[in-house]
């Protein structure tokens, strides 16, 4: 169990959402790099930005990262709502991160996907790394 948090002024809550929102967002990068070379070696190269983002967002290929995509959407609403955040709703946050980002060999969806992605990505390790450690602080 971690320590009590001395610190948990609204602008507090507001730099660990912060924190952990942009460790996410290098997750979530290196996910979408690696679905980008699998997809491109089954399906042949994407030309332009435009394309891959079309792909991301309609190409079933790319479904599975959409909760992910998603979450961040709703954590940039928290961070921009006009209300003070607490510190309990930093920490549903990541409780609601810490179960979507488990990783199943067994799983389907985004767990199965995600345990694959893994496997086969030193930059998704290292990037799941940094949202456990933040999550873990």
């Amino acid at each position: 169990m971690s320590e009590p948090i001395a610190d948990s002024t609204p602008e507090a809550n507001r730099q660990r959402l912060t924190t952990l929102r942009e460790s996410l967002l290098v997750l979530h990068k290196a996910l979408l790099d690696s679905e980008r070379i699998q997809y491109e070696q089954t399906f042949g190269t994407i030309h332009s930005p435009y394309e891959f983002l079309q792909r991301v967002i309609s190409d079933p290929w790319f479904a599975w990262l959409h909760p992910l995509s998603e979450f961040l959407v709703f954590i940039d609403e928290m961070l921009e709502r006009e209300e003070p955040l607490q510190l309990q709703d930093v920490d549903q946050i990541r409780k609601q991160v810490r179960a979507l980002l488990v990783a199943s060999e067994e799983g389907e969806g985004f767990s199965r996907s995600y345990f694959e992605a893994l496997q086969r990505e030193p930059d998704v390790v290292l990037a799941h790394a940094a949202v456990v450690k933040q999550l873990s602080s």
